[in-house]
């Protein structure tokens, strides 16, 4: 069964941020608004660097974590990433 995809703001183009696009599969019809996806690589990056702070704040608070030097260091190029001209490419590491 195939699908058909309409563009009703602009028929006959790509539908570009705000079309009112309509799919229809069989007798199955949706409608939505056209909405490409914003994330950037930088959002990206910073999500991933967020999740990783988040994840080792415990290494960072408790004083007697095993490694937890490494860790601290780990923390602060993590920080620093989006000021450097590694970012958005080349990943910290611990």
């Amino acid at each position: 069964m195939s699908k058909t995809i309409v563009n009703l703001t602009n028929p006959g183009k790509d539908p570009v941020d705000g079309d009112e696009i309509e799919e229809r599969q069989g007798s199955l019809t949706i409608n939505y608004t056209y909405l490409k996806s914003s994330e950037t690589e930088d959002d990206k990056a910073r999500f991933w660097r967020d999740m990783e702070l988040k994840n080792t704040d415990p290494m960072a608070s408790i004083p007697d974590w095993p490694n937890r030097d490494k860790y601290l260091a780990y923390r602060t190029k993590l920080r620093d990433w989006p000021s450097t001209s590694d970012f958005p490419d080349t990943k910290p590491t611990l």
